[in-house]
């Protein structure tokens, strides 16, 4: 009787992970983390950085490590040092606060916010009232808003567009922070559209390559999925917004670890289907790591889900061109 059970009995199926292709590191978060090192190379600790120079916390401890300080506040670094600025970008009154305070700077702006930044000082030399879709309080919506305080009004999602008031509606554009869900800006863009017909776009999409990529990877492999695990940390907005694209997509379930030893066991009871990717800011050595991690509970066979071809790199900063050390001796010297 026994034997003819285990003969019936159905076999187990079998466990496998969707890995994202595109994930992980883009070109804007290599260049700045690249930037910090070059500049502990060249220049030797230490380097301060103005807040995290990405949102990853790997990133972070590894390269303080090495020697780079982060800090909140320009007015923490003592003259005659270097500080960099982060790849979110800073409001032109921080390069002013740099200067008073006698410091070298590198500026690790990813190119793409650069490019949110001229548009909405572009569009205030021109007197438009400019609809800066993003989160409240998020470092790159802070640098941008400061390019143009007068000009600029942040909508916080679909919810916020009632709340909005211009002066002119024929004179109103959109622009975006470029990690943000590619779904809801949209969302977001129509129901402003609605309520100001005449609503201008910018001349190409805010919202970074990366980001869609990474998002549309989850996309497809989203109704696929038991599970999803995004490795990414807490304050990183592309990584959460890829656990909400999961979720939607028909993800049973979602997560978002730091971490292979953040992973919670009781998460895989009943999956066969696990999905796996992660965000903008962090490196593939982590998720190599959860690879490893699934791989010893039976979640061996590794499916890629491509959906993306990346290529583009960006230079390094001028900066790291130039002695910066004897740059910021001579600010001091000045004094």
């Amino acid at each position: 009787m026994d034997r003819m059970s285990a003969a019936a009995a159905p076999a187990p199926a079998s466990r496998r992970v969707l890995l994202a292709a595109p994930r992980g590191y883009c070109a804007g978060v290599d260049r700045a983390v690249i930037a910090v090192e070059k500049a502990l190379e060249q220049y030797g600790a230490p380097v301060y950085v103005r807040h995290e120079i990405v949102h990853n916390k790997y990133v972070v401890e590894t390269l303080r490590k090495k020697g780079a300080i982060f800090v909140e506040k320009t007015e923490e670094v003592p003259p005659g040092n270097i500080v960099m600025f982060s790849a979110h970008g800073v409001a032109p009154v921080v390069h002013e606060e740099a200067a008073r305070g006698r410091l070298a700077t590198i500026d690790a702006t990813c190119p793409l916010v650069t490019k949110v930044h001229k548009e909405a000082v572009r569009y205030a030399k021109d007197d438009f009232d400019i609809l800066l879709i993003g989160h409240e309080g998020h470092e790159e919506v802070i640098g941008t808003s400061g390019e143009a305080p007068d000009h600029i009004t942040i909508v916080d999602g679909p919810d916020d567009v009632d709340k909005v008031v211009v002066r002119d509606e024929s004179k109103v554009v959109w622009l975006s922070q470029t990690t943000l869900s590619v779904d809801e800006t949209m969302q977001t863009v129509d129901a402003l559209k609605t309520k100001f017909p005449l609503l201008v776009s910018p001349p190409s999409d805010d919202i970074c390559y990366a980001t869609s990529n990474r998002q549309a990877a989850v996309k497809a492999m989203g109704a696929d999925s038991d599970l999803v695990i995004v490795v990414g940390s807490k304050n990183s907005s592309n990584s959460i917004r890829l656990v909400e694209v999961a979720l939607d997509a028909g993800a049973r379930a979602a997560h978002l670890v730091d971490y292979a030893s953040e992973i919670d066991e009781a998460w895989l009871d009943g999956v066969t289907t696990i999905g796996l990717t992660s965000g903008a800011s962090v490196p593939e050595v982590l998720v190599e790591q959860v690879l490893e991690w699934l791989a010893e509970r039976g979640f061996a066979d590794v499916e890629i889900v491509k959906t993306a071809e990346e290529s583009i790199t960006f230079s390094l900063p001028k900066e790291l061109r130039r002695d910066l050390r004897a740059e910021a001796a001579g600010l001091v010297a000045d004094q």
